[in-house]
């Protein structure tokens, strides 16, 4: 059971300035989602594989093939900045 001194620890933490209202509030919604975690860890999970998505991914890769491109003079014609026929950046050091 999650008590307001719980809501002050946690708002501390976080440096966050709660009225008592907000605590009263928060405390009352923490409340809800552990016992409804709780309600979650009572369901019997045993068959079900541990997953990292719930939805199958997969990279979708193409062949790297050369192809047409663009004359340099038109790829730098909206750059900033150029040096000859690259891009010129801030240096970051």
């Amino acid at each position: 059971m999650i008590t307001i001194k719980d809501v002050e620890h946690v708002a501390l933490l976080a440096r966050l300035e709660l009225s008592e209202e907000e605590k009263q509030m928060y405390t009352k919604q923490l409340d809800a989602i552990l016992e409804y975690a709780q309600v979650l860890n009572e369901l019997d999970t045993d068959d079900v594989p541990p997953t990292a998505h719930v939805l199958h991914l997969r990279n979708v890769w193409r062949d790297d093939e050369v192809g047409e491109h663009l004359p340099p003079d038109e790829v730098l014609a909206n750059a900033p900045e150029t040096e000859g026929q690259f891009f010129k950046v801030p240096r970051i050091v």
